[in-house]
């Protein structure tokens, strides 16, 4: 199965070739600060003379809680926050990439605050004072795009309908929509193939082995094409594209939907 199922791999937007698939998560750390200055030697004197060590300065923005990679409910508030006055203009999804760093860094120039893109406490703390508690809609809104009307296939049996016109694809069972989700395609020159399938086979922390990057959640359904979270959606958003692969945006949706569909299930791609 392994050449059917090679896989994909993210890449820019109309582009033939490949880019990476991800950004690099990195872990929340303080704002560096800058190193303590070395004494100069007096030159007229014989004897070294005796300095003080250099007081270091505490960070004026306080200490750091969620910078570039991380990931989880409080990052997903914190884009929710972030919408709700204007800085963030999508749907939450719980990823700290380069849309948030951008909207974090937008928040603290209008606020005066240096422009890290990480957020600390003392951001945190101002974005508080200016929003409210984000409610489960605002949190898990079904998509960030309307869904347009089902196709006329996808209105029997259980069925991943995925409109390539609206990048949405909607989980529906027996013409009702369960869940709905954002999704992206393959460029031009790797296009997702459209038309009726089924799902032959689920791999829930599969690899591609021609590609060697993650796609978790994965639902084959088209030789190596898959529907899959892509953590690179998560954070460039439709900047980038898959090679052929359906991404998902939304990690927590994408892990319900996989608990969900059955090796069978139809899927649906269509313009």
């Amino acid at each position: 199965m392994t050449a059917a199922t090679a896989g994909c791999k993210a890449q820019p937007a109309d582009s033939a070739s490949a880019a990476p698939s991800s950004p690099p998560r990195a872990t929340a750390t303080d704002d560096a600060k800058p190193p303590a200055e070395s004494p100069s030697p007096d030159a007229s004197s014989s004897s070294p003379k005796a300095t003080a060590t250099p007081t270091p300065k505490p960070d004026p923005q306080g200490t750091t809680l969620m910078a570039s990679g991380s990931e989880g409910k409080q990052v997903r508030e914190l884009q929710a926050r972030l919408r709700q006055i204007g800085h963030f203009d999508r749907s939450p999804t719980g990823y700290y990439g380069t849309v948030t760093v951008a909207a974090v860094r937008s928040f603290q120039g209008k606020r005066g605050l240096s422009r890290t893109g990480r957020t600390d406490t003392v951001t945190w703390q101002k974005l508080l004072g200016m929003t409210h508690a984000p409610t489960a809609a605002e949190l898990n809104p079904p998509t960030s795009l309307p869904v347009t009307k089902p196709d006329k296939r996808c209105l029997t049996g259980r069925v991943l309908c995925i409109s390539k016109n609206s990048r949405t694809l909607s989980w529906m069972i027996d013409g009702r929509v369960v869940s709905s989700m954002d999704v992206r395609f393959g460029s031009q020159y790797t296009p997702t193939r459209e038309g009726t399938f089924s799902v032959y086979w689920k791999s829930r922390h599969h690899v591609s082995t021609i590609y060697h990057t993650a796609m978790p959640y994965a639902m084959f359904f088209s030789g190596g094409q898959a529907v899959h979270y892509s953590a690179d959606f998560a954070a460039r958003g439709y900047s980038g594209a898959s090679h052929g692969c359906v991404n998902v945006r939304d990690e927590g949706k994408i892990a319900s939907l996989f608990a969900q569909v059955r090796t069978g299930d139809k899927v649906v791609v269509y313009g």
